[in-house]
This record gives structure tokens, C-alpha cells and sequence, in this order.
């Protein structure tokens, strides 16, 4: 784990000449200055040292950099040291034979067959036990994009080959987006970094991306906030050439099951398929030279996981982290106020109790929030619809200041298995062919009753918690290639309305439909698939994945938060060896019609303020049933049987508290105004309706993205977007 840079000089698409390394520099920070690709070496070190201070939260362990001897090439890297806790875990990483070159962030699984495979079979000779030197091993060997096949994990890595014949830089990134990864090109530079800021002081100036912006495109595709930066995209490497320059290529992609095809396996056989490979998920992830802890919440996703761990220590002594299995595992919550509807920390106390392991807990109220939304933003980079990514931001301060460097979580399980309310109107649009003697697949009469009930069920929930919809406009053309009829608006339920922008903005881009954006960013292949191949269902679930998973969840509730205190976060649910098997599944037994079971729960249980108004078509589909069935042997019988509920902060407010004067401080008109592309008329009603008793929860999430733009203009000494030319900026 670490924060990981690169600068790759590119004068008329050239890489460098042979490089040879030089002395590591002292205290190097994780990100590579702009500088003449003819210059020494001294000055590029210096220019390091002056921006250690704005990564160093992700790797404050060590530094170190590797420069070519014409400075043509350099990586930087800073360490949060995890695995190999000595100086042969250091980077810069080297191969064997000294001729290829990587940094490295993350963490690459089943290391111990990996290491033995490639020293027995290959010959490979490491220089210590940390599992990055895997990237390089395992390149040498195999090649690319051949040895992607072998890493198992969440990674985003810089790799230097200079080889004569072989001679070519790689920036790549695991297959979910777990890590972040940027790129831009200044005076001729290619700068790669784990996050935007390390650009600032490489000669790189921000600018808003104002059509990014507007259209969505920093959510849905690889743009950003930020104009010429780009991500590469999960399951992508970018490959940089003397005579091709720049290749964005892609090295992996979901795939689902062809919707035709009748189901033949046994049940029992499916539930344990997926029980086994969460399990064997969690074990991998329990490796490290450091204490390990869990995120646990109210729900299901992290529960499961404490309870594998507990039971992993229990029956196979497995260790957690570095500590013995018989160490009670640590489990960190959240606290919201408890009359606020949101605060699950005391299910999460019940879950711990039956497991027997420790929870410790932060509270997080309206004080809190207000305290910590700036440098939360400084640390997303982006905006969010809701305060849950500062809650996330407080959570991140348990683990470190308790000596926890590594922490368990439930991310992707609602992505992969169904878990959000928006899922069941798309898979009430076709019968599930793979089991068709369910009553869904059978019934088409009720399959299309239901379908409707719940898109109305849904809207309602949108309206409910102060969502964007698009009611009323007809379909555009391209949402022909997806048949998830509604999907493109769920994932646009929280962009935000024309109206929040300026007259100029809304006169620009007056013709423009963000769902147009969102079909745009599926390649053909992809939307062909959609069109003919996967249910409605799977559809919905690869549009979400590659959207707000990827750019929203896994970065603001994600890394970023988590790393901004140095806290590793492993995802089990997102071990690709899983998902691909979870993904084969038919959507039946993701998303399982079952009437009595839901309605009896729905009829005695609080089921808190997403579902107040959901009625009869959402509650009697149980998500995630497989899923349940799979880990119900290490949960409580009340998560068994509990309704999702999504991890949000609440939105109401009093007029005149902590968070009130907060968003009047950073919100006043010339503060808007200097961004220039946001109306402020919009701003100074939010500000007057946001809050109180009859406060629009519209209003605050209005305020939330303001605020987070404000705050970003700031800290990167942005220009208000402004007239060059003919045109906006």
C-alpha cells in the first residue's frame, strides 16, 4: 500500500535511452516534479522533497524515487508498510536481472503459490517478501498483458521496462477501481499519480472541466473534475511506446451469463460455490505483517465478513493479520445521532456481541460533520451527494489511532449481488430463462404488475431522500443498446439539474442528455452484449459497476477516505474470483420473489427511512438472497432476514447549527460566483430551504456539491471558468 507517481518525458513520443539508477534520495516524496528531460538528477530530488506533505497520508512509512540517468524516467513512492516490513520491502521496486522498474500500491493475494511458482518454476530470484515485487516477477516472466492473468487483488502500479526490444512504460489498474489512478500530460510530460494533487507542483495548473462536469463524465467515463486529467479506467493499462505513444488497452471486463441458457445446477451446489469463494476471499485477505481490523456496519455485507474471520480463527487458527487467532478482532462503526433514523451501531454492537469481538466506535454528529467536510473533500477530489463520505472520512481516524493499519470491508456486495432497491424494476423487465419455473418467469402477467409497482416504489424513494429524477422525457436513442430500462436514471438520480448551473452553462449545453453520456462510455461490444446477451438484471449491474462503484463509492467511501488516515481497506467481495462466479448466476438468485417471507418482516421491523416508502412490489423481492443463504451460518438470524440499508448520513439539519454555518461560510455569493459556472440564485435558495424543520432534502444535497466545488477552487488555486474566445472553459 502506498501512493505511487511517475513522469515519463515524451518529446516526439520518445522514451528514454537506457537508464541507470541513482542513489535513492532522503525522505522522497510520492510524486515527480516537471522538469527538463535533459537536466540532472539534483534538482528533480529537491523538487520531490517540496511536495512530500501533500501525499505522504498514503505511504508516511518511507519514500524513495528511481530516476534515469537522463531523467527521461522517474517513479516515485511513498510506503504504508504491510507486508515485509524491512528494507527489502522498499521501493522502488527492481527485478532480478536490474533492468525492469515499478512502484506499486495495494496488495496482490495468494502470494505465497505466486512466489513459489515463480522461483521454482521460472527461476526467479526475489530480493525480499513483499507481495508488490509479485508485478514484477510475474511481468518478467509471462509479459503483457499475459501476467494480469496471475495478479489476484487491488492494485495500481507504474511499471518501467528497458529492455532493448522490450522498451515500454505500463500504468495499470485492478479490475474494480479499488485504487485510484490519474494521468495528464504537462510540458511534454506524462505524469501519473494516485491522486491529482501530486500534479500540483509538477508544472501542472488545475482547471475545471466544465463539461465533465455538467454531463457527468467524471462519474461515467475516465474524465475527471479536472480538465486533461484523466483515470485510467478499471481493468485497463495504459502502455506508453517510442512509436505508438500512448495505448489505453483493457486487460480484463464482467461478463455475465447468456440469458437463454436453462440453469441445470443443483442449488445447494450454487449457494455453496459462492460460500466457498467469499470464504477463501476473506482468508487471503487476513495476510499481513500488521494488525488487521473490520468496517462494521448494521448490514449484512460487513457482518458476513466478521463473522468469516471469527470463524476462520476459530476452526483453522488462522491468523489475523500478525496477531494470534485466539486476539478478538477489532471492529470499528459509525454512531450517528440516534434519533436521526440513520445510526445502526447498535445492531452492529448485537452482531458483535454474538460474534464475541470488539467494537469501537466514533460518534459523528452534526459538529463532526460540519469540522471535517473540507478536508474530506481535499481528499476525494470530487463532489458527493450526501455527508456519509465525511462520516466515512471520521470512521478512517479509529483504525490508526488504535494501531490498525489494515481493514476488512463489505464493498461490492450490493453490486454484485443485487442489494440496491433500484435493481428490481430491471429484472422484472424480462423472465429469468435460466429458471423459468419460478412464478416470475412463468407469470408474465405478475412479473410486469410487480415491474411497475416497483418503478413507482422507487421514484417515490428517489423523491423521498431529495434525489434528481428526469420524469417526463422521452427515451433517448442510444438507451435502445441497454435493455435496463431505468438504469441510465438511477445512476443519474443524484447528478445534478440544469438549474444549479449558470445561464451560460445551461445555454452551452442546453441539448445535452446525460444518459447519452452514460450509453457513450459501454464500448459496442459491451452494448451488443447488452442488447442480446445478459438479463435486464446483469445489464443494470455492469452499468452501475462501471459507474458509481468505480468513480463514486469505491473513491469517496473508498481509498480515498481510508487512506487519507493511512488505513488499507480490503474488499473480499471484490475478488474477481468470486465475482466471476457470482456473475454466472441466474438473476433469480440474486434478486428471489418471496411474498410471505417479505411481507411477514416488513409488517413488525423498523425498516428505517429509505423504506418508509416502499410498499407491497419492492418487499416481496429479498435481495441478495444467495447471497444470505451463502453466509447464514456466520450471521445473526436478525441480519439474515434485514432489509438493505444503504450506508447515508442524515440530511436534516437545524437552521443555525454547526453545519448551517458552515455552508453560509463557504457559500457566499462571491465564493459561487468566483467559480463561474454555478448559478447563484439556485445556491442562496438552497441555503434558505436546506435547513429546519421543513427543510427539501434537494436543497442540501445542492449545497453538499457546491460546497465541495468552493472547497476544491480553493485548495487547487483554480480560475473561475471564464470566456476564451468563442467559448466557455
Amino acid at each position: 500500500m502506498c501512493g505511487i507517481t511517475a513522469s515519463i518525458s515524451l518529446p516526439q513520443g520518445r522514451l528514454a535511452s537506457q537508464p541507470a539508477p541513482v542513489q535513492q534520495a532522503p525522505a522522497i516524496n510520492n510524486s515527480v516534479q516537471s522538469y527538463d528531460p535533459f537536466s540532472s538528477t539534483e534538482p528533480i530530488k529537491n523538487q520531490l522533497q517540496s511536495s512530500i506533505d501533500v501525499l505522504n497520508h498514503r505511504g508516511p512509512d518511507e519514500f524513495g524515487v528511481w530516476i534515469s540517468q537522463d531523467s527521461s524516467i522517474a517513479l516515485g513512492h511513498c510506503r504504508l508498510s504491510i507486508n515485509d516490513l524491512s528494507p527489502s520491502g522498499s521501493q522502488p521496486l527492481v527485478s532480478d536481472d536490474g533492468n525492469i522498474y515499478a512502484v506499486v500500491n495495494g496488495e496482490i493475494y495468494d502470494q505465497n503459490r505466486l512466489w513459489k511458482e515463480c522461483r521454482e518454476l521460472h527461476g526467479y530470484q526475489f530480493r525480499g517478501e513483499s507481495d508488490s515485487e509479485l508485478v514484477v516477477a510475474l511481468y518478467k516472466i509471462h509479459g503483457a498483458p499475459n501476467f494480469f492473468q496471475h495478479l489476484r487483488g487491488e492494485f495500481a502500479f507504474v511499471l518501467y521496462d528497458s529492455r532493448e526490444g522490450q522498451r515500454r512504460v505500463i500504468a495499470a489498474r485492478d479490475r474494480f477501481g479499488i485504487k485510484p489512478l490519474v494521468w495528464t500530460v504537462a510540458n511534454d510530460r506524462l505524469l501519473i499519480a494516485s491522486e491529482t494533487k501530486a500534479f500540483l507542483s509538477l508544472g501542472w495548473k488545475a482547471e475545471w472541466d466544465v463539461d465533465a462536469i455538467v454531463s457527468g463524465g467524471w462519474m461515467l467515463d475516465d474524465r475527471t473534475l479536472f480538465k486533461g486529467v484523466n483515470k485510467v479506467l478499471p481493468g485497463h493499462w495504459l502502455q506508453v511506446t517510442e512509436d505508438k505513444g500512448i495505448q489505453d488497452q483493457v486487460y480484463w471486463d464482467a461478463e455475465y451469463e447468456d440469458k437463454t441458457k436453462v440453469e441445470t445446477r443443483p442449488l445447494e451446489e450454487m449457494v455453496k460455490g459462492v460460500r466457498e469463494r467469499l470464504v477463501d476471499s476473506v482468508r487471503l485477505r487476513l495476510r499481513a505483517d500488521v494488525p488487521v481490523g473490520i468496517y462494521l456496519s448494521g448490514g449484512i455485507d460487513s457482518s458476513a465478513v466478521a463473522g468469516i474471520v471469527t470463524h476462520l480463527a476459530k476452526t483453522e487458527q488462522v491468523k489475523i493479520g500478525d496477531r494470534a487467532p485466539t486476539t478478538p478482532v477489532t471492529c470499528f462503526s459509525v454512531r450517528f445521532p440516534e434519533d436521526s433514523g440513520f445510526d445502526e451501531s447498535n445492531i452492529a454492537e448485537r452482531t458483535a456481541k454474538w460474534l464475541g469481538v470488539e467494537t469501537i466506535k466514533v460518534d459523528v454528529d452534526e459538529t463532526r460533520l460540519a469540522n471535517d467536510f473540507s478536508d474530506t473533500i481535499w481528499h476525494c477530489e470530487h463532489h458527493h451527494f450526501d455527508l456519509n463520505t465525511v462520516a466515512k472520512f471520521a470512521l478512517s481516524t479509529l483504525p490508526r489511532d488504535h494501531g490498525v493499519k489494515v481493514v476488512l470491508t463489505g464493498e461490492g456486495a450490493d453490486e454484485h449481488f443485487a442489494g440496491y432497491p433500484y435493481f428490481p424494476a430491471e429484472f422484472l423487465c424480462e423472465p429469468d430463462l435460466a429458471l423459468p419455473d419460478t412464478p416470475l418467469s412463468s407469470g408474465n402477467e405478475l412479473r410486469e404488475r410487480m415491474r411497475q409497482t416497483t418503478d413507482a416504489e422507487m421514484k417515490a424513494i428517489w423523491c423521498n431522500i431529495g434525489a434528481n429524477q428526469y420524469d417526463g422525457r422521452p427515451d433517448h436513442p442510444s438507451l435502445s443498446d441497454a435493455n435496463a430500462r431505468g438504469m441510465a436514471e438511477s445512476i443519474l438520480a443524484w447528478h445534478p439539474t440544469q438549474g444549479l448551473f449558470a445561464p451560460w452553462v445551461q445555454s452551452k449545453f442546453q441539448n445535452l442528455d446525460c444518459r447519452a453520456t452514460l450509453m457513450a462510455s459501454h464500448p459496442a461490444s459491451i452494448r451488443a452484449k447488452m442488447r442480446g446477451r445478459w438479463h435486464p438484471l446483469h445489464t443494470a449491474l455492469y452499468m452501475w459497476n462501471k459507474s458509481c462503484l468505480a468513480n463514486v463509492l469505491l473513491s469517496c467511501l473508498g481509498d480515498r477516505t481510508e487512506m487519507a488516515h493511512s488505513v488499507e481497506a480490503r474488499t473480499p467481495f471484490l475478488d474477481h474470483h468470486l465475482t466471476e462466479y457470482v456473475n454466472r448466476l441466474p438473476p433469480s438468485l440474486k434478486l428471489s420473489y418471496t411474498p410471505t417471507e417479505a411481507v411477514t418482516a416488513y409488517a413488525g421491523e423498523k425498516q428505517g427511512p429509505l423504506w418508509e416508502t416502499a410498499g407491497s412490489g419492492l418487499h416481496s423481492l429479498t435481495e441478495k438472497w444467495i447471497l444470505r443463504e451463502a453466509v447464514k451460518p456466520f450471521i445473526t438470524d436478525e441480519l439474515y432476514r434485514r432489509r438493505k440499508h444503504p450506508f447515508l448520513a442524515p440530511m436534516k439539519w437545524p437552521k443555525g447549527g454547526p453545519l448551517h454555518r458552515m455552508f453560509e461560510s463557504l457559500l457566499t455569493k462571491e465564493k459561487v460566483e468566483d467559480l463561474g459556472f454555478v448559478n447563484w440564485a439556485a445556491v442562496e435558495n438552497a441555503l434558505q430551504t436546506g435547513f429546519g424543520d421543513g427543510a427539501e432534502p434537494k436543497a442540501f444535497r445542492t449545497l453538499s456539491y457546491v460546497a465541495a466545488w468552493v472547497t476544491l477552487g480553493n485548495r487547487f488555486g483554480i480560475e473561475r471558468a471564464k470566456l476564451r474566445g468563442s467559448a466557455h472553459v
